[in-house]
């Protein structure tokens, strides 16, 4: 049976009004990603990443085109839907975090879950369990604050999957970290798609992690190119050199209509 498609793009496109110029920022966006598969965002700085993410998680409805979520077009949803379909079915990881100073790890981690009408008592039973699923529990009772880097990403992982998310979305998530603690961020989001069988959809400018995705979008002035992942090093390097020529010719057209 084919893999189920979770998140669907069918000719995206995004553009701006810069005075009386129209600033077109995605360009005619075709892309599937499927359930429980690991994705890769990557680009330069201002190539359209931020932008396609914020379609993608229902903050902004594109000019053009449909974005759908198993089947469902999602801007299609009322103000209500959407916002609750943010708040159940999706998980943010950000590169920097946004903690409520005046709580403790794991009241911040509960802080979603009260917002969706959990009790005090069950959101934090709820938030303690994801906590301790990814080693975080001895946590529960410090300030986010006072953590080092990589252990505030850890608990703001633990408060992405704590309303089992159909996809998680991390944005930028290692930016700020060395490398031993980012590389233990991306073990974590492996671990997610394992043992939760969630969607990731990892946004990164590192180019050590692209092998890592079952599907890469490459995106450059708005263009995105969808490659999927090769089964060897060889076809690896065949594919990335492909995908280069294919997004400069797809670049190529698009300049021109």
């Amino acid at each position: 049976m084919a893999d189920k498609v979770m998140i669907q793009f069918s000719n995206v496109s995004q553009s701006f009004q810069a005075g009386e110029e129209s600033v077109s920022v995605i360009k005619k966006a075709e892309f599937q990603l499927k359930d429980n598969s690991f994705n890769i965002i990557y680009g330069p700085s201002g190539s359209g990443k931020s932008t396609l993410l914020n379609i993608m998680s229902g903050l902004q409805a594109p000019t053009s085109g449909a974005v759908q979520v198993e089947g469902q077009d999602i801007y299609k949803y009322t103000a209500d839907e959407l916002a609750n379909f943010r708040a159940n079915r999706l998980g943010i990881v950000y590169q920097t975090n946004h903690w409520v100073s005046s709580l403790n790890t794991i009241e911040n981690v509960a802080l979603p879950l009260n917002f969706l009408g959990y009790s005090r008592g069950t959101a934090e039973k709820i938030a303690k369990m994801s906590l301790e699923r990814l080693g975080m529990g001895a946590y529960a009772k410090k300030s986010p604050l006072v953590l080092s880097g990589g252990e505030q990403q850890r608990i703001a992982m633990a408060r992405a999957i704590a309303n089992t998310p159909l996809f998680i979305i991390a944005d930028e998530p290692t930016g700020n970290l060395d490398v031993t603690n980012g590389d233990k961020i991306i073990d974590l989001l492996e671990q997610c798609k394992r043992e939760f069988r969630c969607t990731i959809v990892l946004v990164t400018h590192n180019i050590e992690y692209l092998p890592l995705g079952d599907i890469t979008l490459h995106i450059e002035d708005g263009v995105v190119i969808q490659t999927e992942a090769a089964t060897d090093s060889k076809a690896t390097t065949r594919q990335l050199l492909a995908g280069l020529e294919a997004r400069l010719n797809k670049m190529e057209k698009v300049h021109r209509s």
